[in-house]
Order: structure tokens, then sequence, then C-alpha cells
């Protein structure tokens, strides 16, 4: 079996895993490879299960109901409850487009520094959304597939910066811990990059806009569709396997990071020039090494941006639009589902404005993450909560391994929140 025909197999989760990847989670991970060295190696396998997990049950929630997250979590509450959430959502995923644009400009700026910034993030801009609104669901998902690759350059680096692989393999199972706040606020940034919110509403809508595209539902919402065990288990295979990918990309950043910077004693990345530094040893043997680490450097945060901004305004268009009872889906023209689209390209707009307010993009992307951390929490109280509702999902509610991995998660990831706000240095 070909590449291609992998790749035709793979849907949403394929697609969340890779996003999950994005400049945000790139810098975080950098940041924390420089910072703690292989003592954070431990994140990737210890967040794999609680990633599938969580997941696994947005997906099965989407696939079963053929409604998205915020659609279902209206029905089983209220509107009032669905749009605080969404609110939060929207915001979190507007600050993470902007410092993802910026992220995006300065990496250009890398390779072409005589070009202005303005003209780079509008171009940026003006593209992604003229991409999501025009280009038919089945192609755009393709190339979304194939953006996926940028991030090699991270795993072909990594095995050539090597190290200690006893070292390596031993940090990757036991666990590190600092009690100091700048940990503190790395661990919630990790978790909050990994476990995203914008990836649980997006997962969740993807699989109900599967079922519109197998013809299971007229549209998102409309109707509950006849869902099989075996498209349960492919679902399944899919995050698996997507997830699989997003934390395997994370434990090569962070070897790369911890090779090439945290070892020449470069602790805190704050610019785009730094983090670009890591790698170097990719093409150290090349004329010009500098230049050609910046340009590989630079296409990977393009790459994953064009993956992922989409994505983050696509899951808050999705939200606001079950919380509303707007017609939605990236299936969908634009005259379809105006409200839709609107807040797609509302939302991506205000975060190009982000960029104009003189705030440094690779340390935004940080704060980002942190951000991510604290709004996940209550997002995924309610996500247990629905996952297990028989009314909702008949007999493919959560087992007992799902629920005790995802309470699990709640509870870690709560206690980090609380520990960075006790800890942080006001």
């Amino acid at each position: 079996m070909n590449i291609k025909s992998i790749l035709k197999t793979l849907g949403p989760g394929i697609i969340t895993g890779a996003s999950d990847d994005d400049p945000s989670g790139i810098a975080t991970y950098s940041q924390a490879g420089a910072q703690f060295g292989l003592g954070v190696l431990w994140f990737a396998l210890f967040q794999y299960p609680m990633m599938v997990v969580v997941q696994e049950m947005c997906a099965r929630i989407g696939l079963v109901t053929g409604s998205g997250l915020a659609g279902v979590m209206k029905r089983k509450y209220s509107k009032k409850s669905v749009y605080p959430i969404a609110s939060l959502l929207l915001i979190a995923n507007t600050i993470n487009i902007g410092t993802d644009i910026g992220a995006m400009a300065a990496s250009v700026r890398l390779i072409l520094p005589e070009l202005p910034i303005l003209v780079i993030t509008v171009f940026f801009t003006a593209f992604i959304i003229s991409t999501e609104i025009l280009m038919p669901y089945s192609k755009y998902v393709k190339i979304l597939k194939y953006l996926t690759f940028a991030l090699f350059a991270y795993v072909i680096t990594a095995i050539i910066v090597g190290g200690n692989w006893n070292d390596i393999l031993i940090a990757s199972i036991v666990p590190h811990i600092e009690f100091n706040s700048a940990f503190a606020m790395i661990f919630v940034a990790i978790f909050g990059t990994t476990i995203s919110p914008y990836l649980f509403f997006w997962q969740a809508s993807e699989e109900a806009e599967e079922d519109v595209v197998k013809n299971k539902i007229k549209e998102i919402g409309a109707g509950k569709p006849k869902i099989t065990k075996k498209e349960v288990k492919i679902m399944r295979a899919d995050v698996v396997i997507g997830m699989a990918f997003s934390q395997l990309i994370m434990w090569f950043i962070i070897i790369t990071a911890a090779g090439t910077l945290h070892t020449n004693g470069v602790m805190d990345i704050s610019t785009a020039e730094q983090a670009a530094q890591a790698l170097e040893p990719l093409v150290k043997t090349f004329p010009n090494a500098g230049v050609l680490s910046k340009t590989v450097f630079a296409l990977g945060i393009i790459g994953t941006g064009l993956l992922t901004i989409p994505i983050l305004a696509g899951s808050s268009a999705y939200a606001l639009s079950d919380g509303f009872g707007w017609k939605q889906g990236l299936g969908k023209k634009f005259k379809q589902a105006k409200a839709f689209y609107l807040v797609i390209i509302v939302s991506t707009v205000i975060g190009l404005w982000i960029n104009f307010t003189n705030v440094d993009p690779i340390k935004a992307l940080i704060y980002t993450a942190v951000i991510n951390g604290v709004v996940a929490v209550p997002i995924l109280i309610l996500i247990m909560k629905i996952a297990n509702d028989r009314k909702i999902l008949g007999t493919k509610i959560n087992g007992k391994l799902s629920n005790i991995i995802g309470w699990m998660t709640v509870l870690i990831m709560g206690l980090s929140v609380t520990i960075m706000f006790v800890t942080w240095h006001w």
C-alpha cells in the first residue's frame, strides 16, 4: 500500500493530529526542549492516551449524533451554557490565529527581511480566507493531509543531532518534574497546545461533515445518522493514528531543541531566528547553512500555519453556528452558509489585527498555549458528561477505561492550571 492510498483511508483524525503541531505547538515544544532539555520528553508518551480518549470522545459524539459539539451541548443543557463556551473558544482561537499569522510572517522575514510585515500578514490572511471559502471541501481536505509533511524536518534533524539514545529513551518514560513557576507554566502550555479546545470542536464537526458527505444526513444537525460498528472502528483507528503522528512529531521537536539549543546554552526562545537555529544541523554540511535552516524552519511554520488557521477559524464557526442554529459546513458554498463563513472571515481578520499590537509572535505563541490550557478544562467536563449520556449516544457511550483516562485528564489539567496561577509571579 503506497502513501497515497494510506492517506485516502485517513480522515479527520490525521488532520486534527497534524494541526495539533501548529506554530503554537512548534514554539511551545521548542521552548520546552530549550529550557528543560530532555526533561520534558516524557510528556509525549504520557499525554498520548489522554489525547486519544479526548479526541475519540469528540469524534464519536460528532459521528453518532451527526451534529457538532456545541449543538449537542445546546440540546443537553441550554443555549445559555453554550454561549459562554463558544465565546471562550472564539477568543482563544482568534488569539491563536493572530499569533500563528505573526509567526508565519516572522518566518518569511527570516528569508526575505526586506518584505514589510503588513504585506506578508495581509497576503496570508487573504489567501487562507479565500481558499477556505472558495475551495470545495473534498479538495480542501486533500491539501490539508499533504501539508502535514512539512513537519518531518524535525524528525530528520532529531536523528542527525542524535545524542545519547539511552538517555532519550529513559527521559521518554521516566517523568521529570520541577517545582517552580517556569515548569508549571510550560506544563500548562504543553497540555494547552496538545489537548486544545479548537481540536474538540473541529473533530466532532468534521465527523458530522463526513456524515453529510456520505449522504447519511442532509446537513450537520439535521437528523441522526445510522452508524455501524465498523464505522466506529474506522473512526477510532483514524484518531489513534492521527494522535500518534501528533505526539511523535512533538517528541522529535523536543529532541531537536534539546540537542541543539539547550546543549548550546540557549534556554529561552524569544525570536523566530532562535527557533530556526534548532534546524541548523539538518543543513550544516551545506553552504549558507544558516539561511537554509531558516528556510526549512519557515516552510514548516508556513505549512502548519496554513493547515491550522483554517481549522481554528472553522472550529469557532462550527461552535457559533451550533449555538445560534445557523447553516454550517465547509461543504457548503458561501451563499448557503453566510453566517458560518462570516465568523471565519471576522476571526481571521481580527487575528491579523493582533499582529499590529507590538506583541512578540514567538513569545505570544507560548502564552496562547497557556490560554488554551485554561479554557480546555470546563469544556472537557461537559464532553465527559455528554460521552456518558445514553439519551444522546445510545449504546455508544464511554467504556470504563475512557472514563478513567478522561476524568484523569480533567483532574491533571485542572490541577496544573491551579498550580500555575498560585506559583505565577504577578
